[in-house]
């Protein structure tokens, strides 16, 4: 198993060379310097730009910029923002756990509502819940998220006043930020309402984020699920007189779960790009908004350093699909060796 585990960590590794490098190059083709945004309206004279730029490391050759870079993440650094001058990792520190919170929560709502609604609509195929399930998913999964998102804010928070409009939690609370995550936070503190307060601002972005993802992972479920009620070991657990719901989660749902997995994991990774716009529109202090605000400035430490951080999650959540299958299935592990 470790010697397994180990082989699919070495093919993660050029994938981040490469994933360091386009995020490197690809942003320094965007126009526009970073040194004069950094300083808005106040004018900066020649010899104040090129100092500040000799500071960045903007005065360099690319190739000399791009092996600082690897050598500053090879050592955890993702380098000083141009406009806070605070560490790009302390400040995605600070957010990152926002956006866990929101990608948990929508992939919990994807997951408990897509895959019993993919296994309804197999056992029913053909049928008016098999229909109805898979309308439902396919108009979910062509919605936009910005779309979505508007529609969501439009009917439950302006229409019918049920759910605040964005942030994480009413201004009225304080809650002592003691592991980040807001929920856990605002449950463990003494302030009443407070829980109440952040689930409240919690559902609409979650929700928007969820739907495509319940959507695929419905989808996914049917199809596996079709698949595997009609093989012989199903077949022959109906024929010794097992229940219908032995039948179901023992024997099928397992050996379906294999390319489920498969697309939770994914959509895992969709949601940290997903988030983007979420967090834009509701206002939530991850790392979403954060990008795009560091995309405006042209911030080129922030960037990176979101990138990067953003594409080490998936490839471990990659790996992590990748030990399920091996924990789902001893021969997959057996025959990737």
């Amino acid at each position: 198993m470790i010697r397994w585990l180990l082989s699919r960590v070495a093919v993660l590794l050029p994938t981040a060379v490469a994933v360091t490098f386009v995020a490197f190059m690809l942003l320094h083709l965007v126009p526009g310097d970073p040194v004069e945004i950094a300083a808005g309206e106040r004018a900066l004279d020649p010899a104040d730009h090129a100092r500040l730029l000799a500071e960045l490391g903007l005065d360099q050759p690319l190739w000399r910029q791009y092996l600082g870079f690897i050598g500053r993440l090879a050592q955890g650094d993702f380098g000083v923002s141009v406009r806070t001058r605070e560490s790009v990792a302390s400040e995605f520190l600070i957010r990152f756990p926002a956006t866990i919170e929101l990608g948990l929560t929508a992939l919990g709502i994807a997951v408990l509502l897509g895959i019993p609604a993919g296994i309804i609509a197999a056992l029913r195929r053909g049928r008016a819940a098999d229909h109805a399930v898979m309308t439902a998913a396919l108009t979910g999964y062509s919605m936009p998220v910005f779309w979505w998102g508007l529609l969501l804010i439009l009917f439950f928070s302006v229409g019918l006043g049920w759910t605040p409009v964005s942030g994480r939690i009413d201004v009225a609370y304080y809650v002592e930020p003691i592991t980040g995550f807001l929920l856990l936070d605002s449950w463990l503190s003494e302030e009443p309402g407070a829980f109440g307060s952040t689930v409240a601002h919690l559902i609409l972005p979650a929700v928007a984020l969820a739907t495509i993802p319940l959507a695929v992972i419905a989808r996914m479920t049917r199809s596996a699920m079709l698949e595997v009620l009609g093989e012989d070991y199903v077949r022959t657990a109906r024929a010794k007189g097992l229940s219908a719901f032995r039948v179901v989660n023992v024997h099928a749902l397992r050996n379906a779960l294999i390319p489920v997995v498969t697309v939770i994991g994914l959509q895992l990774g969709n949601m940290l790009s997903g988030a983007i716009l979420t967090e834009t529109i509701f206002s939530w202090p991850g790392i979403g908004k954060f990008l795009v605000e560091a995309i405006q400035r042209r911030d080129y430490p922030q960037i990176q350093g979101g990138i990067v951080i953003i594409a080490g999650v998936m490839m471990a959540v990659n790996l992590l699909v990748d030990l399920c299958y091996g924990l789902l299935n001893p021969q997959i592990r057996h025959a990737r060796r």
